[in-house]
Order: structure tokens, then C-alpha cells, then sequence
């Protein structure tokens, strides 16, 4: 596998669009309404689904939000009213009439059939592959929340859908937003411009004190799959565990910093604190050490543990100084700090996804999105099994997370005990690839 990254970086910074390129964007067929409104729909209502949809529909020029879809009727429905406070004087741009409202498993197929030219796809990240290669099919430009996948095999539906995409020439932005912010641009530039010297190691880290409860009791869920999903966060077919949806982004900047991918890697983690039942399958702490192919070490953690030591932040060493990266400063001999304008990441990822759509531009960051997720899911691999694993191995893995058909009683990959308490991973036992 070549682990060389180039050739996942190619997307397009746009500046602002002319006229010329407008009609040129036309010409192309870049709307489908036939004008120059780009209509936006949206799939997985809940909190970063309509963070992205606000987004969205906060771009320069005309842009409408036409149809919503979720699993869940209250999600669907709630959307459309939080977006039109969110947004207040561009609420207008909110335009879903209610046969433009789906709910269920399918939704994802009705959104993305009623005629938009982009779509959001912010549902738990194990429907992504799924989702993602049915627009690709659709021909739609897609705006996708990270991870793009929880396993290799999603890993893999991703990119092979994502060559489609390329000859397609869809536009397809992914939510690694540091890509997008000015400060890592920066920073990260100086480093590959060789401004610490060479890079010997780097640390990056999610610890925090966790995310939110599950809010849906099993009492009051109608089914297994119900409760699952409601409970998203806390069941790896749906999350990844936290390592690969919260840690993802840490991961995704050293591997920038790295211009590649790792080859191997080994950790160790488990569940102490988050033990009770409610809280899934996943762990706790995770602590992995990732090589890349020049021997370069990342030694990375991410924590959901009350009362600890607290970090969301990345750290080069080199030869020359040390680089804080997340606060955009170098020291130990090379003193730099970035003092330029920061403007929010998550809407300049969306100005600049948009300003592609409408100049015609390249912009694609599927592929790049796909290794990440992939890197978060080796550290995975390897704090659930313990051993040292190869990437090269872990992504031709044929373990697949997902269900093998998805209705409110299907048969679930993970199960509970007559207690209610799910298997938990345990390192030595588990089969991983």
C-alpha cells in the first residue's frame, strides 16, 4: 500500500465566482433546477446535520434547503424548525414542502432522488458508505460528516465509490474541518516547508470527559435497533467507538503533517469508568502508537473520563523546535506564533465546497477522509485485540460491523445478555481482522 497522502489532498480552495464561471457552471449543468440555485438536501437530522445544513444554506449566493430525511420522524421534522431559528433572516432559505419530508431506512434514497444538487450526509457514520455510494450513483455533489466508514469494508465502498465520483467530477467536501482553518493551514505549511526540521515525532489527543447519555431507555424502546440508534454514539457498527469519531480529527492532523498514512500500529485500552450497561459495547480510553513508513512515531490517546487531565490538541517534535499545532505556535528554538484571521472552519469548509460546485472546480476529499477513518479504525484494531497490526492487513479485513439488513427488527450485530450488558472487546481474546 502506498502510504504516500498527495494523492488524497487534491481538493480546490475557490475564490469568489464571476460571472463567466457561473455560466460556464450552467452550461455544465451544475444545478438541477436549471438556474443558479444549488438545492441542498439533507440526510440525518440531528445536531451535526443541522449544524452542517446551517452552514450550508449560510453560503454566498442562492442556495435552498428542499428535502430532509431521517430514520426518525421527530428528527426530520425537528430539523426544519431548528435550521429556520438557526438561521434567522436566511430562513427563508429553508424551503421544504412536507412531501419533501422522509423518514425510515430509505430516506437516504428519497432525499437524494428528489432532485437536489447536493447532499448532506450526516447520519451515524455506519450508514455513510452506504450512503455515500448511492449519491455517487445519483450523481449528486455530497458534503459528508467524518468518519466516512467504522470498518475496512466501508473503508473500501467508500473509495471504490469515490472513483466513480472522480470520473463524475462530483464535488465531495468531508467534515475534517482543520483542513479548512487558517491557523492549521499555516502552521502545518511551515512544517512542511521544514521550519522545525525534520519531524522525529508527533502526539496527538482527544481526552475529554465524554459526550452525552444515551437518552432513550430500553424500557421505552420499541425495539433493539431503536434502541441502538437513539443510543448511536455507544455501538461500534454505528460510531466506531470514539476513537474513530471524536479522535478521528487528531489523527487525520498528524497524518497531514506526515504527507502519508500510518503503516502499523499498537495500543492498549478498555473500559473502567463507563462501565454500566447504558453506555454499549465501547470503551473508555484508548492509548495507541502509530509508525509511519519512515519510522516516525504519533503517540496518541483519547479519553471519556470525568476528572482527568483534558487535551483536544496535536504536537510535532522536530530537529529544530517543537510545534504546538492546534495553537499555531513553534518554540525550543524556532519562536512563531500565527496571528492572522481565524474565521470558523465549519462554514469556510462549506464556502469552499459551494464555491466549487458553482466555479466548476475541482474538489474532491473523499479519498483522504477514507484513510483517515481508516487510521482511527487500525488504533481501534489495535487497543481491542492488543497486538501490533499492519495497515496493509487491517484494511483488506473482511470483518464487517453492519447489519445484514436494516428494519426496526432486524437481527443485530450486537446483542445483550438477559442483563442488558453487551460483549466487550478484550485484548489477547478478540479477532479484529
Amino acid at each position: 500500500m502506498d502510504p504516500n497522502r498527495r494523492d488524497f489532498m487534491k481538493t480546490a480552495s475557490v475564490a469568489a465566482l464571476g460571472s463567466a464561471a457561473a455560466q460556464l457552471a450552467l452550461q455544465n449543468g451544475a444545478y438541477a433546477s436549471g438556474d443558479d440555485t444549488i438545492k441542498v438536501g439533507l440526510v440525518g437530522c440531528g445536531g451535526r446535520g443541522t449544524g452542517a445544513a446551517s452552514q450550508a444554506l449560510s453560503t454566498n449566493g442562492n442556495v435552498k434547503l428542499v428535502a430532509v430525511g431521517d430514520a426518525f420522524e421527530d428528527r426530520a421534522k425537528g430539523a426544519i424548525k431548528n435550521l429556520k431559528d438557526q438561521l434567522g433572516e436566511k430562513g427563508e432559505r429553508v424551503a421544504v414542502q412536507d412531501e419533501k419530508i422522509f423518514t425510515g431506512f430509505d430516506a437516504y434514497q428519497k432525499v437524494i432522488d428528489s432532485g437536489v444538487d447536493l447532499v448532506i450526509l450526516a447520519t451515524p457514520p455506519g450508514f455513510r458508505p452506504i450512503h455515500f455510494e448511492y449519491a455517487v450513483k445519483s450523481g449528486r455533489n455530497i458534503f459528508m460528516e467524518k468518519p466516512v466508514a467504522v470498518d475496512a469494508v466501508g473503508v473500501r465502498q467508500v473509495l471504490e465509490a469515490n472513483k466513480i465520483a472522480k470520473e463524475k467530477k462530483l464535488k465531495v467536501g468531508v467534515g475534517l474541518q482543520r483542513h479548512h482553518e487558517a491557523r492549521y493551514l499555516e502552521t502545518i505549511k511551515r512544517i512542511h516547508d521544514g521550519e522545525i526540521g525534520k519531524v522525529l515525532a508527533l502526539r496527538a489527543y482527544w481526552n475529554g470527559g465524554g459526550v452525552w447519555d444515551p437518552p432513550l431507555s430500553r424500557e421505552k424502546a420499541k425495539s433493539e435497533m431503536e434502541y441502538q440508534m437513539r443510543n448511536w454514539y455507544y455501538y461500534n457498527w454505528l460510531c466506531g467507538d470514539h476513537i474513530v469519531e471524536q479522535h478521528i480529527h487528531n489523527l487525520d492532523v498528524a497524518n497531514w503533517v506526515m504527507d502519508g498514512f500510518p503503516v502499523r500500529a499498537n495500543g492498549m485500552g478498555g473500559r473502567q469508568v463507563r462501565t454500566d450497561k447504558k453506555y454499549g459495547e465501547i470503551y473508555d480510553h484508548h492509548a495507541v502508537e502509530f509508525e509511519y513508513a519512515d519510522g516516525t512515531r504519533c503517540y496518541s490517546q483519547c479519553r471519556h473520563i470525568a476528572n482527568c487531565w483534558n487535551s483536544v490538541s496535536e504536537h510535532a517534535h522536530g530537529t529544530k523546535a517543537q510545534a504546538d499545532i492546534s495553537g499555531g505556535r513553534f518554540f525550543d528554538g524556532v519562536n512563531w506564533k500565527y496571528n492572522g484571521p481565524n474565521k470558523n472552519p465549519y462554514q469556510v469548509e462549506h464556502d469552499d465546497l459551494f464555491a466549487a460546485i458553482r466555479a466548476g472546480a475541482e474538489y474532491n476529499e473523499a479519498d483522504n477522509g477514507a484513510m483517515s477513518s481508516m487510521t482511527s479504525i487500525l488504533g481501534r484494531l489495535c487497543t481491542y485485540s492488543g497486538k501490533v497490526i499492519e495497515m496493509a492487513d487491517a484494511i483488506k479485513s473482511e470483518i464487517s460491523l453492519m447489519p445484514k439488513s436494516f428494519s426496526w427488527d432486524a437481527e443485530m450485530p450486537v446483542k445483550p445478555n438477559a442483563d442488558g450488558y453487551y460483549p466487550i472487546a478484550v485484548p489477547g481474546v478478540t479477532k479484529v481482522i
